[in-house]
């Protein structure tokens, strides 16, 4: 459920940690990043963007170092400071972020020392309108987030929200191409060094949706309940018909792409493909996560 965190030791700046994982993982989070700092103190936390899975430690980081400086991108900064759970995409997507502080922020055309050298800081819409990418031009090592991980990127929210970003996705793949990094640390799965064949997958992926919005969406709606049931790992089916009725962004895709199939009907249908993909299985009234 967590995002990859990215962890430097020593440093002008001291010990950094990029991502901080989901809520229901920050013990673990804790615990591995304790160990990876092998005895030094956490400096600071940095986000690529602010979904739950990626700054979900943030809050239990701030707890066990209360000195530690977190900065965010700038975007979304009015929110976190008044703590807007439906603008953080919390509240509509049905997933719990503790809630946390920032004290700086990271500004896109900027620099940001990790470890020995400086990381330039790249503006990298589209997943997310206010990402960023963090690029290490001398040894090529770029931190993407979700805009590019090996075997695709991720969905693209803002256009369930009414906002053209495909484009934006597309930009921010040509500048990634630009950057030409050499290894690349996604958001989620191993590290690669096969960067073209990876942006060619992202760019065939971009143009599918593109062409089909209502499979982007039928996609983003399965990767919200998988999600979820990563969470659960196995709910019964009422509770689970509750869930999807009361989580604001499913009620917001049916409305404007599915609303000639029956609700309860496309929330049973979500569920079955899950289990016809070998993400789940049904066990009696129970969907269990595999």
């Amino acid at each position: 459920m967590s995002a990859n965190s990215v962890v430097f030791t020593g440093g002008p700046a001291g010990a950094a940690v990029v991502d901080t994982g989901y809520g229901s993982h920050a013990a673990q989070t804790l615990a591995l990043l304790t160990q990876a700092l092998n005895g030094h103190q956490l400096e600071r936390i940095l986000n690529t963007h602010l979904h739950s899975d990626h700054c979900g430690g943030n809050a239990t980081l701030q707890q066990h170092w209360p000195h530690v400086e977190t900065a965010i991108p700038p975007g979304l900064a009015a929110a976190v400071a008044a703590w807007d759970a439906h603008a953080l995409s919390y509240t509509p997507t049905g997933q719990d972020c503790p809630r946390f502080t920032y004290q700086t922020l990271l500004q896109p055309g900027s620099q940001v020392w990790l470890g020995q050298r400086p990381w330039q800081i790249h503006a990298a819409p589209g997943h997310d309108h206010h990402a960023i990418l963090l690029f290490e031009p001398a040894q090529g090592i770029l931190i993407s987030g979700d805009a590019l991980w090996q075997n695709g990127l991720g969905v693209v929210f803002p256009e369930l929200d009414g906002d053209a970003a495909f484009a934006e996705v597309a930009a921010t793949l040509d500048l990634i191409a630009a950057l030409a990094p050499r290894t690349v640390i996604p958001g989620h799965g191993p590290v690669f060094q096969a960067v073209q064949p990876a942006l060619d997958n992202a760019r065939r992926r971009l143009e599918r949706w593109a062409q089909n919005p209502t499979q982007h969406a039928q996609h983003a709606a399965k990767v919200l309940l998988k999600y979820k049931l990563l969470e659960w790992q196995q709910i019964a089916q009422p509770a689970l018909q509750h869930w999807l009725e009361s989580t604001p962004y499913f009620s917001q895709l049916h409305r404007t792409y599915f609303s000639e199939q029956p609700l309860q009907y496309w929330h049973r249908n979500l569920a079955d493909e899950l289990v016809r993909s070998g993400a789940a299985r049904w066990q009696g009234s129970y969907l269990h996560n595999l």
